[in-house]
C-alpha cells in the first residue's frame, strides 16, 4: 500500500495526463457497451439499403443521381465516374443480347454507386451504374471484386417489383363512360376493360344518363406511382334499367367473364365494330343524304370518329368482299358469319395487312382503319349487318346466351359468385375476397 502511494506522489505532476488516459479508457468502455448492448453475446448489425435490387451497408457507397442530357452517350456518362473507353468497350461487348449502349435514352434517369475516397491519393471507384430503361425495367453494370481482389465485371437487367392494392370503385354515368371514369378520379384503362367485358352485352354508344357501374380491380403500383390496371376482380353495370354481372372464373385452363346465371360474357356478336366514337347517324329507311341532300333509306349506323381509328370484325367469320365502291362507299369490306349474317365496313382509309377475299378472321380483330373514302363529309365507319341478304339495324343483333359454365364446374362457379357479389355489395368480409381463381374449392 506503502508502495501504491508513493508512486501517486510521483505522478502527481502529470495528473492531467492521467485524466485524458481515464477519460478514454472510460470512454472506451462506453463505447464497448454500446457496441456490445450490455451483454457479450450480442452483435451490431449494420443498417441495410437497398436502392433497385442492390443491397449494402448504409455508407458503404456514395450514391449520385442524374439524368440523361440530349445527345449524351453512355461512355460519356460513364466517364463521368472514372470509366475508362476501353473498359466501356468491354461493358459494350458483354451487354450484347442484354443491353445495347447506344439505345440510351434523353430524359432517362440513372444512379450511380460510387465507394467514398478514403484518403487524397485515393480515387473514387464505380461499383453499380443502373439505368432505368423505362418506369419498370433497368439495366445494371456491377464492377466487382473477387475473393482475391481481382476485377469482376457483371451486366444484367433488373426489374422493379409491382405492387397490388385492391380497389373498389363507383360511378354514375352524366356523359359518356370515359368521362365517368375520368372525371371520378379512376384509371382510364378502367374504360377499356369494361369495354373489352361487356362489349357482347353493352352498347357503349348508347348509354344513357343515370346509368352506373361497380368495379372491384388491381391497381398496379410501381415505387409510389400508378402503373396500370391489373386483374378485373369482378363488376356490376345498370344500363337502360337492366343490372348486367360480370364473374371472373377460369373454365378449360382460360380466365373468363360469366353472368350471375353462369352463361359467357362473350356472344356471337360485339355490340360495336369499334371503340372511342359516337354514333353520328342511325339506322333509318328515310334519310337525308349530307351530301346530296335527297331523302333515302339508310340502312347502317355511322360512327364518326378519327381517322385511322382501328376497326375490328364483330364476330368469327370469312371476308366475302373487298372493292372500292363506286356508290359513295370507297374503301370496303364485307365479311360472312354463321346463321346467315353478313356485315360490312365502308369509307375505310385502308385495309389491316393480310385482309383478302376469303380470309379467315377472329372476332375483335382489326379488319382496317376508320378513313373517308367514297361519299363522306368526315372521317366514319358505316356500319351495316344483313340476315339472310335483309338489312337490320345492326344495334339490334339478336344475341343467344353465351356459352354456359359446364356442369362439372357450377358448384365452384357459385362460390366464386357468391364472394364476387358479397364484395360488390359491400357484405362480405375482406377474409373471404376472392384473390386467385386456380384452386377454389
Amino acid at each position: 500500500m506503502a508502495a501504491i502511494m508513493e508512486l501517486f506522489k510521483r505522478l502527481r505532476p502529470y495528473g492531467w495526463v492521467l485524466g485524458v488516459l481515464g477519460a478514454i479508457v472510460v470512454m472506451g468502455i462506453g463505447i464497448v457497451v454500446w457496441r456490445c448492448g450490455g451483454s457479450a453475446n450480442e452483435r451490431i448489425v449494420a443498417k441495410t439499403v437497398t436502392v433497385y435490387d442492390i443491397s449494402f451497408p448504409e455508407g458503404q457507397y456514395e450514391i449520385s443521381e442524374g439524368v440523361v442530357e440530349n445527345g449524351e452517350p453512355m461512355g460519356v456518362i460513364l466517364d463521368r465516374f472514372g470509366v475508362v473507353p476501353s473498359l466501356v468497350h468491354t461493358i459494350e461487348q458483354q451487354a450484347r443480347g442484354i443491353f445495347d449502349l447506344r439505345n440510351v435514352r434523353a430524359g432517362q434517369p440513372y444512379m450511380a454507386l460510387v465507394e467514398p475516397v478514403m484518403d487524397s491519393l485515393s480515387r473514387p471507384r464505380l461499383v453499380h451504374f443502373v439505368y432505368e430503361k423505362n418506369r419498370e425495367d433497368y439495366f445494371v453494370i456491377s464492377l466487382l471484386k473477387d475473393s482475391l481482389d481481382r476485377d469482376s465485371l457483371v451486366v444484367r437487367n433488373g426489374k422493379k417489383p409491382i405492387r397490388i392494392e385492391r380497389k373498389h370503385a363507383t360511378a354514375t354515368i352524366e356523359s359518356s363512360l370515359w368521362n365517368a371514369i375520368v372525371g371520378n378520379g379512376l384509371p382510364g384503362e378502367l374504360a377499356v376493360e369494361l369495354e373489352d367485358i361487356y362489349g357482347w352485352s353493352i352498347d357503349f354508344f348508347g348509354i344513357q344518363h343515370g346509368d352506373s357501374f361497380k368495379i372491384i380491380y388491381d391497381q398496379k403500383y410501381i415505387d409510389t406511382l400508378p402503373a396500370g390496371v391489373g386483374r378485373v376482380w369482378g363488376a356490376v353495370f345498370e344500363n337502360d334499367h337492366k343490372t348486367y354481372h360480370a364473374i371472373p372464373f377460369k373454365q378449360d385452363g382460360k380466365i373468363a367473364y360469366w353472368d350471375e346465371n353462369g352463361n359467357s360474357m362473350k356472344k356471337q356478336f360485339l355490340k360495336a365494330p369499334l371503340k372511342y366514337s359516337r354514333i353520328s347517324s342511325g339506322y333509318s329507311t328515310a334519310r337525308r343524304h349530307p351530301i346530296t341532300r335527297k331523302i333515302r333509306p339508310h340502312l347502317a349506323v355511322d360512327y364518326a370518329a378519327p381517322s385511322g381509328t382501328p376497326v375490328s370484325a364483330v364476330a368469327d367469320g370469312t371476308v366475302s368482299r373487298k372493292f372500292w365502291d363506286r356508290g359513295g362507299g370507297g374503301n370496303t369490306l364485307f365479311i360472312k358469319h354463321a346463321r346467315g349474317y353478313e356485315t360490312g365496313y365502308l369509307h375505310l382509309r385502308g385495309y389491316a395487312k393480310g385482309i383478302a377475299v376469303g380470309t379467315r378472321v377472329r372476332q375483335g380483330q382489326v379488319i382496317g382503319y376508320v378513313g373517308s373514302t367514297g361519299a363522306s363529309t368526315g372521317p366514319h365507319l358505316d356500319y351495316r349487318v344483313k340476315v339472310n341478304g335483309k338489312s337490320i339495324n345492326p344495334l339490334k343483333i339478336p344475341q343467344e346466351p353465351g356459352e354456359p359454365v359446364k356442369s362439372a364446374n357450377k358448384a365452384s362457379f357459385d362460390e366464386v359468385k357468391r364472394r364476387v357479389m358479397g364484395e360488390l355489395n359491400g357484405s362480405l368480409p375482406a377474409s373471404e375476397w376472392v384473390t386467385q381463381l386456380d384452386s377454389l374449392p
